[in-house]
């Protein structure tokens, strides 16, 4: 089990009272049009397929709505976002279609919004270096020459480049099958799923090759063409390795920090923000437009396989407690890997096709530790007394990030087996801009680090494991900010095998898959699922694992919701 522990301190806070989830009060049909398997923000495709005209139902198996963005009490009146932390890749056209904000989605903006103190001694009494990022351009460079004079542009750069993918986001990969077989008609209506591909080069203009190296290159190459600062290259190469068991010089993880500047809030682009209450917020928000529409939600309700019928098609799903539920369609926000390994019958599917399941991967390094604490961490690096916030205390703050050879070092030993003796640790501290969060003068913490194996040298995770862990966590952010330790009131531990049990996290992998070259776009989860359609007639995938992968909220959901409704309109896969 995942490690949630209370220190003395915390347990004397458990006078505070837990606060409910709230679920759909509406009675559980036996027949609908669709039914979703997963609650999480892909409530995204319920909503659209209700205002279609198909009555849906979300089933969703945990007690809290969300899937890995929910929030959740922790510890009484500590309320953390327990797996997914930051939003930014929602997708402003579902931001404005569902009106979310309308329904209660309200999102604090960071600006700065990264911060790297350093492990080191101040010069003549001065505090340690520190390299703090925000909007503010002129400030950015002021920040950089305290480590190199070189200017860069790198931000616009990568906006050029990201803001040219957005019409690949916001619509399914090209159809390859349709477009080479079938009548004329058939391939000139299959020919219109090139336009999005077409506007990206348009856009992209002379900077194709540019995409081109940033897609396929190890992220070093890239900021070596641009910084001299190791501190600052480091800060970057964190985003292209972010979640991923990857380093920066592997290639492809420059396509991970592109994927990760991708996102927009409010109009401004690449930001990332914290939701108020927690990222449970944003499912909420989704959940009550969905519902306004006519969707039934509900939690607690286990699918314990797909129903198929003679003819070899989805007409549904069993509950695990026997409950029968029909449906001309059948959408899983599952992982590939449960939706055909656990939730299809194997007769349903060839061998060949569970091969070829078998062989996507989902190999994730990450142990997620949410923390809470009665006063605010104090770096040496940007003192603050009084338990007052500085700016930097709303960014995202890279710990061991003084070289790049810290993240290679730390890589290599997930890689071997034993989680990093000095990992990669992304903090945050949303309560700094959101209060209600923790009580008053406390603060929840987010520790996103890496690098962790699924297994440690062969065997399973213990107890001691995450302890021993999150204890060398502790120490490393001992160092930068004295008095760490001694505020935590509680900590839980997040191993990848308890991402995996608790949030349905195939391996542990936040992306529902690996975001590498061979499982992006047209090969998202495989070649033969890129459209969401698969080998079973009226089972589709609308999860993280299609296109256009993790992390870019309700696009793959809208993609397979516009399918479903062709398909339903034209009766095809059926």
């Amino acid at each position: 089990m995942a490690a949630a522990v209370w220190t003395n301190r915390g347990r004397r806070l458990q006078a505070l009272l837990l606060r409910g989830s709230r679920s759909n009060h509406s009675a559980l049909k036996t027949n609908y049009d669709a039914l979703i398997i997963g609650g999480g923000t892909m409530c995204v495709q319920a909503a659209y397929l209700q205002k279609g005209g198909v009555k849906t139902a979300v089933l969703e198996r945990r007690h809290v709505l969300g899937g890995a963005a929910v929030s959740e009490e922790i510890f009484p009146g500590f309320h953390f976002s327990r797996c997914s932390y930051l939003l930014s890749l929602l997708r402003p056209h579902i931001y404005r279609d569902l009106e979310l904000k309308k329904h209660g989605l309200n999102v604090f903006m960071r600006d700065p919004h990264s911060y790297t103190p350093m492990l080191e001694e101040g010069v003549k009494g001065a505090p340690p270096r520190s390299l703090i990022l925000g909007s503010d351009l002129a400030k950015n460079q002021d920040e950089i020459g305290k480590f190199s004079q070189k200017d860069a542009k790198f931000a616009a750069y990568l906006e050029k480049l990201a803001s040219a993918i957005h019409p690949l986001l916001d619509a399914p990969p090209v159809d390859i099958r349709g477009i080479t077989a079938g009548s004329p008609r058939k391939r000139l209506t299959a020919a219109k799923t090139l336009l999005p591909f077409l506007k990206c080069g348009l856009k992209l203009g002379g900077n194709i090759p540019d995409l081109y190296q940033i897609i396929t290159a190890p992220i070093m190459k890239i900021l070596t063409q641009w910084f001299d600062s190791e501190p600052l290259r480091a800060t970057l190469a964190t985003d292209g390795v972010i979640g991923a068991m990857t380093s920066p010089s592997n290639p492809g993880s420059g396509y991970v920090l592109l994927h990760h500047v991708m996102g927009e809030l409010e109009k401004e682009k690449g930001a990332w923000g914290y939701v108020e209450g927690g990222m449970g917020g944003v499912s909420r928000a989704i959940a009550k437009a969905a519902q306004s529409y006519g969707v039934d939600i509900f939690t607690e309700k286990d699918v314990g396989w797909i129903l198929i019928d003679s003819e070899g098609a989805a007409k549904g799903v069993s509950l695990k407690d026997g409950t029968e539920i029909h449906s001309k369609v059948v959408l899983s926000n599952a992982t590939p890997y449960i939706t055909f390994k656990s939730l299809t019958p194997k007769e349903a599917l060839s061998e060949e096709f569970m091969k070829a399941v078998d062989q996507i991967d989902y190999t994730s390094p990450v142990t997620k530790i949410n923390v809470a604490v009665d006063k605010l961490p104090n770096f040496l690096a940007s003192p603050t007394p009084h338990n007052k916030p500085g700016p930097h205390h709303q960014c995202s703050i890279h710990l061991n990030c003084e070289h790049v050879a810290v993240l290679e070092a730390a890589y290599k030993e997930a890689m071997n087996g034993r989680p990093s003796t000095r990992p990669m640790l992304e903090m945050t501290i949303p309560s700094v801009l959101d209060p209600t969060l923790a009580p008053p003068g406390c603060h929840v913490v987010s520790l996103f680090t890496q690098f962790t194996p699924y297994h440690i040298e062969g065997r399973e995770w213990t107890e001691q494991d995450r302890e021993a862990f999150a204890d060398t966590v502790f120490d490393w952010v001992e160092q930068y900010a004295p008095g760490f330790k001694s505020s935590v009131v509680g900590r839980d531990i997040l191993s990848p095998p308890d991402l995996e049990r608790i949030f349905g996290l195939t391996g542990g992998n936040i992306f529902h898959g690996s975001m590498s070259l061979d499982q992006l776009y047209l090969a998202r989860p495989l070649p033969s699922l890129s459209d969401y359609r698969s080998p079973v007639k009226g089972l589709y995938l609308c999860g993280s694992g299609c296109h256009p992968g993790g992390g870019v909220m309700g696009s793959s959901g809208w993609n397979a919701a516009l399918t479903v409704l062709s398909d339903l309109k034209h009766h095809r896969n059926i």
